[in-house]
């Protein structure tokens, strides 16, 4: 006898997706950040990169304390104060990093800022890690997938208007003469995030949503933690070389590259000989997963971040290139194509007939274009050269119907994609290679819940542990956009060739598509028979 599906809590949902919005805001604000602090502080590209670095590695380090603390405590720490509270306190730490930026901006200090911006994403940490497995809960675990679709279309609205908002207080303007950039703008920006932080943060602690408590046993993994900390400690080590000597930072960052693949291979082999406190990790599947959260955050934020700095390079669009306060319209587009394409994937969140759903495939994403453009020209920019970006789109759902939601599947036809759609960009200029580059949105769009999918598939009363592990990952987002940064800084490559870098990445995440598929299928499992809904 078949249970019934459990109904999803609708209004909790409604409430959890605005954090996921504000995740969105300020992950694509820093694109706007970085060309600004790159002028302002006088830094070369991989020195811009920093932002990205002190930003995304807090991801890391955040769900690595909270895994490592709960290892030593015998217990998990978030379902001991539940989902929701862990939320709370992640906005209240973000609170605290957005008010730091003030006087790091007023004392002009670079370092300053960065650690700041650590501070907010730090509690992005601990809000995502309590927001996944929170929008999972509020109803059957089978519609679990559809629900992180819906919310993360949501974030992808905030990615598309965050930089536009931020365009506007940086310089008074988003389309039309760049104004100075003042202490007093950066102020204003910050203490008015830090104001919408803490009124969210009360919000959800005065709302009426459940605990988000769950009574799965933990089971430590001591071995997996020493593995992990080994890494930390390694790139550490890294960073203080980079500092103290005079080691070339593309060196180092190959390095940190090699070292996060071999450590995380290691850990899989020496699981397989012995399993025995290894947890999750013992899980091949996982471990390419997790290589593959890391490349694949890696590559979506190096495209957007480097991205400015390339919109300025003369020749390139423009014969003298953009002022920063010109760019805001191209990295909302970039991240509008994340939307796109996700607003695409919630279709299957409703309840709707195969035929109406092929309607909805074909008419959603040019509605979440047409919001796009909507948007931009709402605060004043010049759409007429981004209509042309229609033709990236139709391409793109080319690529998602012969996917048909199978995670393996499509996984590899937008990485194949997205890998001519890079050669493509490097190897022309002008508004052609801009909608190529962008059109790396539209691929990224479906990645993470396909490899999150197959990186949990068959991890039984492993799958919440491996589930943080693939969170960590997005430690991705601090390497592979300095090491582009370090590689366009070489006077014989260049910014706009340094997007090899990403082609390579693409490339290396179908083969990863490949490999999934075939462990799972060695353990009895063909997730692209078994599993629907991978967009």
């Amino acid at each position: 006898m078949t249970q019934p599906k459990q109904p999803t809590n609708t209004s909790a949902l409604a409430t959890l997706v605005i954090v996921f919005f504000f995740w969105g805001f300020i992950a694509a604000s820093n694109s706007i950040l970085i060309p600004f602090c790159k002028t302002h502080f006088q830094l070369n590209q991989f020195q811009s990169q920093l932002i990205g670095s002190a930003f995304y590695g807090a991801y890391f380090i955040g769900s690595l304390i909270l895994f490592i603390s709960s290892n030593v405590l015998g217990y998990d720490i978030l379902n001991k104060i539940g989902y929701k509270k862990g939320i709370i306190y992640g906005l209240w730490i973000s609170v605290a990093g957005a008010l730091l930026i003030i006087p790091s901006a007023n004392a002009n200090s670079f370092p300053a800022l960065l650690a700041s911006f650590f501070v907010v994403a730090l509690g992005f940490s601990l809000q995502q890690t309590s927001a996944q497995p929170f929008a999972i809960s509020l109803g059957d675990a089978s519609t679990g997938a559809h629900r992180l679709n819906l919310a993360g279309g949501v974030n992808s609205l905030g990615t598309t208007l965050g930089p536009i908002i931020v365009s506007f207080f940086l310089f008074g303007s988003i389309g039309g003469e760049q104004s100075e950039v003042t202490v007093t703008n950066i102020n204003v920006l910050y203490l008015i995030v830090a104001g919408v932080f803490a009124l969210v943060a009360l919000f959800f602690a005065f709302s009426k949503l459940p605990d988000g408590k769950n009574d799965e046993k933990f089971e430590k993994a001591n071995k997996a933690a020493a593995s992990l900390t080994i890494m930390t400690l390694l790139i550490g080590a890294i960073i203080v070389v980079g500092q103290l000597t005079e080691v070339p930072k593309l060196t180092l960052l190959l390095i940190a590259l090699v070292s996060v693949v071999g450590i995380l291979f290691y850990s899989n082999a020496s699981a397989v000989k012995n399993n025995a406190g290894w947890g999750a990790m013992k899980y091949q599947q996982l471990i390419y997963g997790m290589i593959g959260i890391f490349v694949y955050v890696g590559v979506e934020v190096t495209i957007d971040n480097n991205f400015g700095a390339l919109l300025k390079t003369p020749g390139y669009l423009t014969e003298m290139g953009l002022d920063e306060s010109m760019i805001s319209k191209y990295i909302s587009l970039y991240w509008g194509s994340l939307m796109i394409g996700r607003w695409t994937g919630a279709i299957s969140v409703f309840n709707v007939s195969a035929s109406m759903r092929r309607i909805l495939t074909i008419v959603v994403p040019f509605i979440a274009f047409m919001v796009v453009l909507g948007v931009n020209s709402l605060y004043g920019s010049d759409i007429s050269d981004l209509w042309g970006y229609a033709v990236c789109i139709i391409i793109t759902l080319i690529a998602f119907f012969y996917g048909q939601e199978k995670p393996a599947k499509t996984l590899l036809a937008v990485s194949i994609l997205a890998t001519v759609a890079m050669l493509v960009g490097v190897f022309t200029s002008g508004i052609v290679s801009v909608y190529a580059l962008m059109a790396g949105g539209l691929c990224c769009s479906v990645m993470w819940p396909c490899i999150f999918s197959l990186g949990v598939g068959g991890l039984g009363k492993y799958t919440s542990q491996g589930s943080a592990f693939l969170i960590m990952m997005i430690l991705g987002g601090a390497i592979i956009p300095p090491l582009q940064g370090a590689i366009g800084d070489l006077e014989s490559v260049g910014m706009h060739r340094s997007y090899l870098l990403a082609a390579g990445c693409f490339a290396f995440l179908g083969f990863l598509a490949i490999k999934m598929k075939k462990v799972l299928q060695s353990q009895g499992l063909d997730f692209d028979a078994q599993v629907s809904g991978g967009h």
